[in-house]
């Protein structure tokens, strides 16, 4: 069976070569050399033979060399760490541009969570509701790649630069940058989104080659003031989507929505249903852990802690949400119950109350469904602020935020048990915002 899939497919192949025209052939590979052009402008041993032979055909330049030659090495070192912009790699447009297609790109970066994922396969559901013969398309480095599958959403993935062996950043962006340009030559989409804290320059040299293509960038509100992105990443966006949380930075075109989730509280099991999947008792205290992906520091013995103390109670169940991006963690009682999948929000209305690490997709649900939680933020995040989000929840009264080291686990532990959650902590799903930014009309299955 699998041999005569493969000769399916490398038929298909050849006769979609053999369809070709000489002119499409020949354009592609214009394509593919203008590719190479762009990235041999970009690379530093270029530029510096580029102002070394520079000063050759103009000899006046010659004794300048000993201030121009280290000015211009400064001057490449802080393009490469994103403090100047970098304009050998902007400027060089594919020659043909074919018309575009009812086709939309999604670019989830990979994150410690599902926080990028989640939100981009949340808009890709309510553009598939908005659009019904819309093309979604997803590019992405997430392993997660079954639940897009299960969906029928065309996935292409790269795996992240760290899974390789000694592979360099520019080696990556270069894969990265050759894929997309590959996967907007085949389908031809209107639109592109892309959800990253970090622009990577592969990208954008790939969308900067596409002028008739409308470019979006989702990025998080609460990010840590210390990170700074590359100077000139705003400039490749058309327009910038911060999903439900305050912004460090004030963009034009910047666009404020609701905050977005993958199911809507009609759209989960109900508690019966929920609790009946998980072997629990109705009557029963339902407590939900989930600590994080389990790849930034070592949550295991923070999440032994949480389940021994909650476990003391005869009445208390709890269940442990295993990260599909973490390791599998080793704990067993006879009230623990572990589910590793996605999205776990189905479960959500058999639990009384939450403890949580302090994720987009963790407090923005558990904030819908209003489920009591204690967070515990993980301090170790790269760019994402989990302090500051997880403040939020104190302020509006539906949460408490343990600080170890200051804190006792128990009391708040306590506290969360006995914590009354206030009304009305519901909003929108931002993801039908988005549909709507985009020019699609939400729930009719026709554009704008």
């Amino acid at each position: 069976m699998e041999d005569e899939g493969a000769g399916t497919s490398t038929s298909s192949g050849s006769d979609h070569h053999a369809s070709e025209s000489p002119l499409e052939r020949l354009r592609k590979k214009n394509d593919r050399n203008e590719r190479e052009i762009r990235r041999l402008r970009k690379s530093v041993s270029f530029q510096i033979g580029f102002h070394l032979t520079n000063a050759v055909r103009q000899p006046w330049r010659i004794p300048l060399l000993p201030v121009t030659l280290p000015l211009n090495i400064i001057r490449l070192g802080l393009q490469r760490i994103g403090k100047k912009p970098n304009q050998a790699s902007v400027g060089i447009e594919l020659v043909h541009q074919p018309d575009r297609k009812n086709c939309i790109v999604l670019f989830p970066t990979n994150g410690v969570g599902f926080g990028h994922f989640t939100r981009m396969y949340a808009v890709a559901r309510a553009l598939r509701k908005a659009d019904s013969s819309l093309e979604i398309v997803f590019f992405t480095p997430m392993p997660t790649l079954h639940i897009l599958y299960n969906d029928e959403f065309p996935t292409y993935h790269l795996a992240g630069r760290y899974k390789h062996t000694d592979m360099s950043a520019s080696q990556w962006n270069g894969l990265v940058e050759d894929m997309l340009h590959l996967v907007f030559e085949i389908h031809q989409p209107k639109w592109f989104m892309f959800d990253g804290a970090f622009p990577y320059r592969g990208m954008l040299n790939a969308i900067s080659a596409q002028p008739h293509m409308e470019k979006w960038w989702m990025r998080r509100g609460s990010m840590k003031k210390a990170k700074a992105v590359p100077v000139d990443s705003f400039s490749f966006f058309d327009g910038f989507i911060t999903p439900g949380e305050e912004t460090s930075t004030t963009q034009e075109n910047e666009q404020i929505v609701p905050p977005i989730r993958a199911f809507e509280l009609n759209e989960v099991w109900t508690r019966e249903v929920a609790r009946a999947r998980l072997s629990v008792p109705e009557k029963a205290r339902v407590v939900y852990v989930q600590l994080g992906a389990g790849r930034i520091n070592d949550i295991q013995s923070q999440v032994q802690n949480v389940i021994d103390i909650l476990l003391a109670s005869d009445d208390i169940f709890v269940v442990l949400g295993e990260s599909m991006l973490g390791e599998r963690i080793d704990i067993g009682h006879e009230r623990l119950r572990i589910i590793r999948d996605y999205p776990n929000s189905l479960y959500f209305k058999g639990f009384d109350a939450s403890v949580q690490a302090g994720g987009y997709n963790s407090f923005h649900e558990m904030r819908a469904f209003g489920i009591p939680t204690l967070f515990i933020p993980n301090t170790k995040t790269g760019m994402d602020d989990q302090v500051l989000r997880c403040n939020r929840a104190q302020v509006e009264g539906w949460g408490v935020v343990f600080h170890e080291g200051l804190d006792d686990l128990g009391q708040m532990l306590t506290e969360l048990l006995n914590l009354d959650v206030p009304p009305k902590l519901y909003q929108p799903n931002g993801a039908e915002d988005v549909v709507r930014l985009l020019g699609f009309m939400d729930s009719k299955n026709v554009q704008k």
